[in-house]
């Protein structure tokens, strides 16, 4: 997959442009139908979200999907392919929604809020994503070409570098320990919300979860939070 930065209506869509497939130049995906393209992501949350992930194949994709196995090829190439392209455009759209929240917001702790508040809605809103995104190989994960993406990867990383060097966040680490630190929370939250197959929405206790979050990364000097302080969401 490619990896070149794609504009937000190319990565809310998983357009990504024309790749090569085992020596196979692949059809564009903004030429397939939208209703299609949907139909094939419904189908890899489901078939990779099962026990089985590893023994999926392209012509269970295309069943699900209602879609052609010609189809599947000329647009995708391979199995792998179908995989990666859909998560980039799932995790495309989550991109695009944090950059967006975040705009015009000052404030180093409201920008945080914001940022755990969209990431946990997200896992509320697709249970089926984190649990395909958590059979992901470590080797695997950079082929998706949105964890390459350098707009996705600042929309995380400017918040804290603000709360660095305006001593609001822990200064004495790196900035990609508390990058590590946000991102382990999260994942491992969210992993474990769909494990247990809670029925209670993560943001149903997101100040509390906020609280925890802000205690870790933030400089240890400033003055704590207050619990009363309302939700920024």
């Amino acid at each position: 997959m490619s990896n070149k930065l794609v504009t937000s209506e190319a990565k809310t869509n998983g357009l990504n442009g024309t790749d090569v497939v085992n020596n196979k130049t692949l059809a564009h995906l903004s030429k397939m139908r939208p209703a299609t393209l949907d139909n094939i992501e419904k189908a890899v949350h489901q078939l990779f979200a099962g026990e089985n992930a590893q023994e999926v194949t392209m012509i269970q994709i295309a069943k699900t999907a209602n879609v052609s196995l010609q189809t599947l090829y000329k647009y995708f190439g391979d199995k792998q392919t179908v995989f990666h392209t859909i998560m980039d455009r799932v995790l495309g759209r989550l991109a695009v929604r944090m950059m967006d929240h975040l705009q015009g917001i000052d404030s180093v702790e409201d920008r945080l809020r914001k940022t755990l508040w969209v990431v946990l809605d997200f896992v509320d809103s697709n249970p089926d994503a984190v649990t395909v995104l958590t059979s992901v190989s470590a080797t695997d994960i950079r082929k998706i070409s949105i964890y390459e993406n350098e707009e996705l990867i600042a929309a995380f990383t400017s918040v804290l570098a603000d709360g660095q060097s305006r001593g609001v966040l822990n200064d004495k680490v790196p900035l990609y320990v508390l990058f590590d630190v946000f991102m382990g929370f999260v994942m491992r939250i969210g992993t474990m919300q769909v494990i247990r197959n809670s029925t209670t929405p993560l943001t149903d206790n997101f100040d509390d979860l906020f609280q925890i979050l802000w205690r870790a990364i933030s400089n240890p000097e400033v003055e704590p939070l207050s619990s009363s302080k309302p939700s920024v969401r």
